[in-house]
């Protein structure tokens, strides 16, 4: 299954926004016209079919194959650049919050970060790209003890195996494209969907292989958590309760969702897995941090079920929304129902071409 839109034919100045998934490949074009994010173009292509399965499935090719697989949703999208960001998955990088020593000098500072970074990282930091983020204070404090050398500041830890770097690289060079940057998808994702907020905000993004979770406060991831259930497990559910294809499964679960529990009634018992477990790092959260979450927004191809919002809120007990990243950019008016619809898929992909656009 693939599909595409070509809604402008200027190329001037266009950036592209690629998010390699297990089970699918998306691309966004935009162009900044009078600092507004302007769509141009975007594409979708499953991944399965290119090694023997059904959409809707994850695969794992080789980096020829998805290399051919890229160069045909280029071509069918007719995407006009050679200029992008590319994704890095969840699953493959490494993530966590850590607190340590501070120190007034930036030297000294950077030193103890990335000494202390191997005590995290489960392979030798030569066989990683390392990068981390100090977490700004957002309480006043009573005193000045976190500016003393005995103080403590929190730090976000980031590494990715050279491999998976390699892999990427090798894929975009194939497909003719340069890649100015690699981002985990985390990252390109929060920018798509969560506005600034005083609140914690959770994120609820439902691939097809497995769920992330994360709390983002003030822009800064707070909490990321891993749920093995994803979207494939509902198109599975479907298609044994329905006796029907994966691909026949996979269209039913956008079409008629969690409408009609009568038809299509194993679907909400693989949701209820991933939100009681979702609800579980969210009351883990509030109790240590004690602090509410105010919102919980809802991406990733598992977004994109009917009447998955209404479900959830029932679930939460507070605010639930489907993630729109198309709010971001400038579209014909006509095609607003459309991109709502699609958004939570193309979450990361408007992620990493915004970032782009603003010149990283």
């Amino acid at each position: 299954m693939a599909f595409f839109s070509k809604l402008f034919k200027k190329e001037d100045k266009s950036v592209l926004g690629l998010d390699i998934g297990s089970s699918s490949l998306k691309v966004v074009q935009l162009r900044k016209d009078h600092g507004q994010a302007v769509l141009e173009t975007y594409g979708e292509l499953a991944l399965a079919p290119y090694s023997g399965g059904e959409v809707g499935q994850a695969t794992s090719l080789s980096a020829e194959q998805i290399t051919e697989s890229l160069k045909d949703l280029l071509r069918e999208a007719k995407v006009t650049t050679k200029n992008c960001g590319v994704s890095i998955p969840f699953s493959r990088s490494l993530l966590t919050l850590v607190e340590l020593p501070y120190r007034t000098d930036p030297k000294e500072q950077k030193t103890v970060i990335e000494l202390e970074a191997r005590k995290y990282i489960p392979v030798p930091t030569s066989e990683v790209q390392l990068d981390w983020f100090i977490v700004p204070e957002t309480e006043p404090k009573s005193d000045d003890k976190e500016n003393t050398e005995t103080g403590k500041i929190q730090v976000l830890l980031v590494a990715v195996h050279n491999d998976e770097l390699a892999l990427l690289q090798k894929v975009i060079s194939g497909a003719g494209l340069t890649a100015s940057f690699y981002e985990i998808e985390i990252f390109s994702t929060i920018r798509a969907v969560v506005e600034d907020s005083v609140k914690p905000v959770m994120v609820l993004d439902i691939g097809a292989s497995s769920t992330k979770t994360y709390v983002i406060e003030h822009g800064v991831v707070a909490l990321s958590h891993a749920i093995s259930t994803g979207s494939q497990d509902i198109t599975r559910a479907i298609s044994v309760s329905g006796n029907v294809s994966i691909a026949q499964a996979e269209a039913l679960k956008k079409k008629e969702g969690l409408g009609d529990a009568g038809t299509l009634g194993s679907p909400e018992l693989v949701f209820s897995r991933i939100f009681s477990e979702a609800r579980r790092v969210l009351i883990q959260y509030e109790t240590e941090h004690k602090k509410s979450i105010s919102t919980i927004v809802l991406t990733g191809g598992g977004g994109v079920t009917k009447d998955l919002g209404t479900y959830a809120k029932g679930i939460f007990s507070i605010d639930v929304r489907i993630a729109d990243p198309f709010a971001k950019t400038e579209a014909p008016a006509f095609m607003r129902t459309v991109l709502e619809g699609i958004g939570p898929e193309f979450a990361v992909a408007v992620g990493l071409a915004l970032r782009k656009l603003e010149g990283e």
